[in-house]
């Protein structure tokens, strides 16, 4: 039998033993979710129910203005899409139809460019909008002007 001093100390290192382990699970557990993070804005809803029609042979979608658009290879909008994916986009008419959450194509210096809004701000120019890839760890370093704006992802298509 052990005697008491004996019997708290085993207590103690059980006890500092268990919280250690708990302490490193969750430490694990925080990084691989923030590795596998979701983007918390999600796009405007642009297409109605009445919009899509599935028959046996075809899908229609009633959507006026559509554009087909294809993706290049960054990996900035895994695992949304990647390259192999399409989608289709609509030209906004107004700063207004931009949303927060909304996917947007923006001309820029490197080409076309198609990233989630995660802000709207307004300076002495008037409104911009801050985008960033859902994979990158920064905003686009630039302001995205309305004039900039192709298109807005209505649909993707795997």
């Amino acid at each position: 039998m052990l005697k008491f001093p004996q019997k708290t100390i085993i207590i103690s290192l059980l006890t500092l033993l268990f919280f250690s382990i708990l302490v490193i699970s969750l430490t694990e557990m925080n990084s691989v979710t923030n590795n596998f993070s979701q983007p918390t804005i999600t796009p405007s809803d642009r297409i109605s129910q009445d919009q899509i029609k599935v028959y046996q042979n075809q899908i229609v979608l009633n959507i006026k203005d559509a554009s087909w658009a294809t993706f290049t290879p960054t990996g900035s909008m895994k695992p949304l899409f990647d390259e192999k994916s399409n989608a289709l986009e609509v030209k906004p008419t107004s700063p207004n139809d931009i949303k927060l959450g909304d996917i947007i194509a923006y001309k820029s210096d490197d080409g076309i460019i198609i990233h989630r809004v995660i802000s709207i701000q307004q300076d002495d120019l008037g409104i911009y909008y801050i985008v960033k890839g859902d994979n990158n760890q920064t905003a686009d370093p630039q302001k995205v002007r309305f004039a900039q704006i192709q298109g807005v992802v209505v649909a993707i298509i795997y």
